[in-house]
């Protein structure tokens, strides 16, 4: 049987490695060490309530999130990240066909 530490730490995981964070990326997202990231992961530490809802709101998720027991979270994160790029593609590629419109007008 799971306990909450393991689903916790697996869920993180999770939903960093699938945002494409590091453990140092998320750490400074949330004001915390490195260190203190990678002992929650590896289920050597717990974290506070209020940390929970730091690295929630770091992660995008709520809070409630982190303790979900979906097995299939790995895989949706990873639909949830190809998704969110290629939106981040589309308005990037706007982004440019407008600039390049405003140069061709105004050059």
């Amino acid at each position: 049987m799971t306990n909450i530490r393991d689903i916790v730490a697996n869920n993180m995981r999770a939903y960093r490695a699938a945002l494409g964070l590091s453990q140092a990326k998320l750490a400074e997202k949330v004001d915390t060490s490195t260190h203190y990231i990678g002992m929650i992961e590896t289920k050597n530490n717990f974290p506070s309530p209020e940390m929970l809802e730091r690295i929630a709101a770091a992660l995008g998720i709520d809070a409630i999130d982190l303790f979900s027991v979906d097995k299939n979270l790995p895989g949706t994160m990873k639909t949830y990240r190809r998704a969110a790029l290629q939106d981040i593609q589309g308005l990037m590629g706007r982004f440019i066909d407008e600039k390049l419109r405003e140069l061709e007008e105004n050059p």
